[in-house]
């Protein structure tokens, strides 16, 4: 059985930052490691895609958070990292961590982010 917890999240007014982290435990083998993935879901919308990393190290972001945010992994850690800077309100939301291994897919309980104005 595979955990991801996520931390990191909080308040913080708007043009801070924060950096969340997600560690995965339990029966992961780095090779079958195919990325991971960082979403959010704010009240009221459908859980969208924020930044993706590959176990190449490709990453991709969402067109809203390009230039502000970095997704990051340590694979001896099993953990990957969104670093966000210049946040705004719009970025208040639940974000969840999304490892993706073959054949299935792992997600976190959600750290709350809110931006305030």
């Amino acid at each position: 059985q595979v955990q991801l917890v996520e931390s990191g999240g909080g308040l913080v007014q708007a043009g801070g930052s924060l950096r969340l982290s997600c560690a995965a435990s339990g029966s992961i083998f780095s090779t079958n490691i195919m990325g991971w993935g960082w979403y959010r879901q704010a009240p009221g919308k459908q859980r969208e895609l924020v930044a993706a990393i590959t176990s190449g190290g490709s990453t991709n972001y969402a067109d809203s958070v390009k230039g502000r945010f970095t997704i990051s992994r340590d694979n001896a850690k099993n953990t990957v990292y969104l670093q966000m800077s210049s946040l705004k309100p719009e970025d208040t939301a639940v974000y969840y961590c999304n490892l993706v291994v073959i054949l299935y897919s792992y997600w976190g309980q959600g750290t709350q982010v809110t931006v305030s104005s």
